[in-house]
């Protein structure tokens, strides 16, 4: 799964993990089938009244209107979510991820007519593929993605870490962090050294270090290696 970074307002970046292709199509599906069945009900109210040629552009528009709009409102009052994207466990953000405003919504709506309308979702698909963060033409137009909220590992699975016997804990400071944010910190120093990039667990480090107000007076690794175990330490004897 693609992911991106996003810094928070204590310069801690957060990884957001981008949704995937197949729950963003199958979010679409179930989209399409609550539009469906919305068609079939008023169809069927309507056929059960007698109404003369008069009513057939009402009809029309409370058939159409809610269907041409869907997406636009429902991501637009429900904070980036529609009915099928929430049961997904999907949301629409900024890039910074940040709440976006209506004018995002708004321009990533009125590019669907390129993106899935007219191309049947094929051009909406190639781009999000090659894009690398889960963005179609609509969502590059508006600086907006689609991230998944699923919870990939419970926060006891990260966090607990088996500490030594008798071990001293060095940072008291580390309490500052959330588990939230200590498990954004493990998510990036991990991948960082399964992709052997020195540069992120040195960028890491040195935000951590400000965030705490502490000195960074050992190597990245071996800091943020202590931070992690302290933050263990100190919240297993609390």
């Amino acid at each position: 799964m693609d992911n991106f970074q996003i810094e928070t307002a204590q310069n801690v970046n957060i990884l957001q993990n981008v949704a995937g292709v197949g729950d963003r199509i199958l979010a679409y599906l179930l989209d399409s089938l609550i539009m469906g069945f919305y068609v079939f009900v008023i169809i069927l109210i309507f056929t059960n009244v007698n109404l003369s040629d008069d009513y057939f552009m009402i009809v029309g528009l409370t058939i159409g209107l809610p269907l041409f709009l869907y997406h636009l409102l429902w991501e637009m009052l429900w904070n980036g979510r529609s009915p099928g994207k929430a049961l997904m466990n999907l949301r629409v953000v900024k890039t910074d991820g940040s709440k976006p405003a209506f004018s995002n919504y708004l321009l990533r709506w009125l590019l669907r007519i390129i993106d899935i309308t007219a191309t049947s979702g094929g051009l909406a698909v190639v781009t999000i593929l090659l894009n690398g963060k889960g963005q179609r033409l609509g969502d590059m137009a508006a600086v907006t993605t689609v991230i998944t909220e699923k919870q990939q590992i419970n926060f006891s699975e990260i966090l607990l870490t088996t500490l030594p016997e008798n071990y001293e804990p060095t940072y008291q400071q580390v309490t500052v962090f959330s588990d939230a944010e200590i498990q954004t910190i493990k998510n990036i120093f991990t991948e960082a050294q399964q992709n052997r990039n020195h540069k992120v667990i040195l960028k890491l480090a040195v935000k951590a270090a400000a965030v705490m107000d502490v000195k960074l007076e050992e190597t990245p690794v071996k800091f943020i290696d202590t931070i992690i175990k302290d933050y263990n330490y100190f919240t297993q004897n609390m």
